[in-house]
């Protein structure tokens, strides 16, 4: 599998059959999941590629888990919404979408960077380095540009990627 990492800004349609629908299995989810990528609404989605992983470590203090925290909500969230082990995808409210607009609207390249040069070599899955940190910067800032406009626009934000 890829492991290419997507977020998408949901309409409030989307969102609303999203949550109406909290029993959907995996295969339900993984159908809703595909239709919202078929459409590819570049306006409204933004790849992190293979990124997310040190994007997520880099706002977690080096951690690639679950968590409450604006930082979590970024990229895993608090819980995966899919209970197999194939795909991690994590649904944020406007409210959240916000709070995580705001928590990251700030960090900076020497922010980010500081935070790189922290985690663990043995834990991350890529070869951390020069290459990789602007790799990771370089998918960070459209994504920090991203959840900026999903809040202004009040948009729910779904990420989703294969494991």
């Amino acid at each position: 599998m890829a492991c290419r990492g997507v977020h998408f800004a949901l309409t409030a349609e989307q969102a609303s059959r999203l949550m109406d629908n909290p029993d959907f299995d995996d295969n339900e989810l993984m159908t809703f999941v595909e239709e919202i990528e078929g459409a590819w609404d570049k306006d409204w989605l933004q790849e992190t590629d293979k990124a997310w992983d040190a994007i997520h470590r880099c706002l977690t203090d080096g951690e690639l888990e679950y968590g409450e925290s604006p930082y979590h909500q970024c990229i895993l969230g608090s819980e995966n919404l899919y209970e197999g082990d194939d795909y991690i995808v994590n649904y944020l409210d406007p409210e959240e979408v916000k709070e995580v607009a705001a928590a990251i609207k700030a960090v900076d390249r020497k922010w980010l960077r500081r935070k790189y040069d922290a985690i663990d070599a043995e834990t991350y899955q890529g070869v951390l380095g020069e290459d990789d940190f602007e790799y990771t910067w370089s998918w960070f800032q459209p994504l920090r540009d991203f959840f900026q406009k999903a809040a202004k626009h009040e948009r729910a934000v779904l990420f989703s990627v294969d494991q």
